[in-house]
């Protein structure tokens, strides 16, 4: 399973989203069908271009609980002041990527910040 962990500020557009998911991919040499599932943490909910990324790429987008997210930041690669005050972990859209890509899951590098939005990408530990 490899997971997109997306991080975002307020009011991003659904363009912005996609852009940064297929910019993170492609730094990776992965084609957007790699991706099985979209991932963020339960601030971002209600942030409907993240959601409408979701939709326009027929992907789910898993919402990561707070507890979730802090057990898996000491696995991120980057580190926010800001998103570690806020969501209590050092990168939303890597720490999301790894929680829902599930135990021994790996990020494939630091997460690409493109304008408004990061994307990370992890697989998960049962993959070949």
């Amino acid at each position: 399973m490899m997971v997109a962990g997306i991080g975002s500020r307020k009011g991003v557009s659904v363009e912005d989203v996609l852009a940064a998911i297929e910019t993170a991919l492609e730094a990776h040499g992965l084609a957007m069908t790699a991706i099985s599932a979209l991932a963020t943490a339960t601030l971002k909910k209600d942030e409907a271009a993240i959601a409408a990324a979701g939709g326009a790429l027929n992907l789910p987008v898993i919402i990561v609980d707070d507890a979730a997210l802090r057990g898996v930041s000491r696995e991120t690669l980057s580190h926010s002041s800001l998103s570690q005050e806020v969501a209590g972990t050092p990168s939303v859209s890597e720490a999301s990527a790894l929680a829902v890509a599930g135990a021994g899951a790996k990020l494939l590098g630091p997460r690409i910040v493109l304008g408004p939005v990061t994307c990370a990408i992890a697989i998960s530990g049962d993959a070949p």
